[in-house]
């Protein structure tokens, strides 16, 4: 036996969409979902007189009265989240942790006297991180006009709350600490959190290299670069943005299809002088950084290399 109990989803009869203004006389309402809160039963007003007159004011009527504040302000939050994200080409799975980190947050009313676009901005930057397509403050900061600095202070705040929480939920079962990915259907009340890893070079080559119309190829010989770089400690302290913009410079031009200091620097947000200069660090350790496989059979060559 497979169920003992099914929901027809179908309508109770045919509708055909231009006749009947989009109304579908279907059993059963959309699934209930995690992100908001209460019952999620709610009242449709029938647009069968062609959405005017009587029925569009019932149906204003019956928005106001059945949405709370709390929960339109949830909705407006996740479609700046959705927006956000579609802007700068996310992945639908970062939007979704991004909305229930968003909603975790909300519940716990520990952020107080944060702005929303603040809050928005911190979980977009967690939730590029959770799904491993990591962006840089800057990039956030450019998509939502939030200061890099109060992004930073918001991402701090958030994942200290999370990781605290996660800790107090991890006593409350027996000390069972139990790590949960950010995505899927899951209740947010039912996550565990983890603290986000900082970004490395290697994590930034590719969506530089692409924005400079670089092979595949050279873009896997960058990422080997950076590899092989944080292996030997080859500019320890610099960020991951300027190790992966010098990286790319060096490689582009060991392989032969040199980008200039400039062009690199715009795709990478830094500037000119920053890839100047760490670029003079990587080619001072060129012979212990580069690969021989690299330079085989002409492929590339150090004698391509701006000295």
């Amino acid at each position: 036996m497979l169920g003992d109990r099914i929901v027809d989803t179908r309508s109770e009869w045919r509708t055909f969409a231009n006749d009947e203004k989009g109304d579908d006389p279907s059993r059963v309402g959309a699934v209930a979902d995690p992100l908001l809160n209460g019952s999620q039963l709610d009242t449709v007003i029938s647009a069968r007189d062609g959405y005017s007159g009587r029925a569009k004011e019932l149906t204003r009527a019956q928005n106001k009265n059945s949405t709370s504040k709390s929960e339109r302000n949830l909705i407006a939050a996740y479609k700046e989240i959705g927006a956000m994200a579609e802007a700068i080409g996310l992945p639908k799975n970062v939007s979704d942790i991004a909305k229930q980190l968003y909603k975790k947050i909300e519940d716990s009313k520990q952020l107080k006297g944060k702005t929303i676009q603040s809050i928005i901005a911190a979980c977009i930057f967690i939730a590029c991180r959770k799904a491993n397509v990591p962006r840089t403050f800057k990039e956030i900061c450019a998509l939502t006009k939030v200061p890099k600095n109060e992004i930073g202070r918001v991402y701090k705040t958030i994942e200290k709350l999370l990781v605290a929480d996660s800790q107090a939920s991890a006593a409350a079962h027996g000390g069972d600490m139990v790590n949960v990915q950010l995505a899927g259907p899951r209740t947010p009340g039912d996550l565990q959190y983890t603290p986000t890893a900082s970004t490395s070079a290697s994590d930034l080559m590719i969506r530089f290299c692409n924005r400079l119309q670089l092979s595949p190829a050279i873009q896997a010989t960058c990422v080997e670069l950076a590899n092989r770089m944080a292996d030997a400690g080859t500019l320890a302290g610099r960020s991951p943005i300027s190790i992966a913009a010098a990286g790319i410079f060096f490689i582009s031009w060991l392989m032969g299809k040199g980008r200039s200091a400039k062009d690199v620097g715009e795709a990478a947000g830094v500037s000119e002088g920053t890839v100047r200069n760490a670029y003079k660090v990587i080619y001072a350790s060129r012979e212990q950084l580069i690969d021989p496989k690299w330079v085989e059979n002409g492929k590339g060559s150090m004698v391509w290399l701006p000295s």
